[in-house]
């Protein structure tokens, strides 16, 4: 059995991932601790469940971030497959280095404009019915993209990219898990379009 002391006593309670891990670790608690006393019938608690997705969607955003600045250095790049690498770049644009030279005013503006568009995803989602699932899944997973990229152009001044994929030696810009929850949460929302279209038509 493994020596849990021995490997607890190890750890790098400086490090910026572990402290952001003991931050979630007491909120999964808490969480576990009230669970069972949520009336999940409650119109209420029923689109907490999609704040939740955004929430998650977030943490999985900024703890990918940290690892990759704790471990990488800036312009880094790790073979990981043929066709991807991990890397470590800043993006001082919007999604996929859109305007990212374009001078600094960028920030703030896409700062105040992330900021606009999640206060209203939040009041979006409270408002739909239970039986627009698509829609309020669609719009969780961008509410978290959009509250991931905030935080880094607010307290960083950039964001922090870091998957690149490739091929034949032309390369996507690089992005992240924020910008892959916006990019799912548009897919959806279009799906959803279509499906609520055909159930119209029909």
């Amino acid at each position: 059995m493994p020596d849990v002391k021995k490997n607890v006593t190890a750890i790098d309670n400086n490090h910026p991932v572990t402290q952001r891990l003991w931050w979630y670790a007491i909120a999964i608690l808490v969480l576990k601790k009230n669970v069972t006393a949520i009336d999940t019938n409650h119109p209420v608690t029923q689109r907490l469940w999609w704040y939740a997705i955004a929430i998650l969607v977030l943490i999985a955003d900024q703890l990918t971030k940290s690892a990759i600045v704790a471990e990488f250095y800036l312009g880094q790049r790790e073979v990981i497959s043929s066709f991807f690498n991990l890397v470590y770049v800043r993006n001082y644009g919007a999604a996929f280095s859109f305007l990212s030279d374009a001078g600094g005013w960028q920030r703030w503006f896409f700062a105040v404009l992330s900021t606009a568009v999640s206060a209203v995803i939040t009041v979006w989602i409270f408002r739909l019915p239970k039986s627009k699932w698509i829609e309020s899944l669609a719009l969780a997973l961008i509410l978290g993209g959009a509250l991931g990229n905030l935080y880094d152009r607010v307290m960083l001044g950039y964001v922090v990219d870091f998957l690149d994929f490739h091929w034949s030696g032309w390369h996507f810009p690089a992005f992240n898990i924020a910008d892959s929850g916006i990019s799912v949460g548009a897919i959806l929302l279009i799906l959803d379009m279509f499906l609520t279209n055909h159930d119209s038509d029909s």
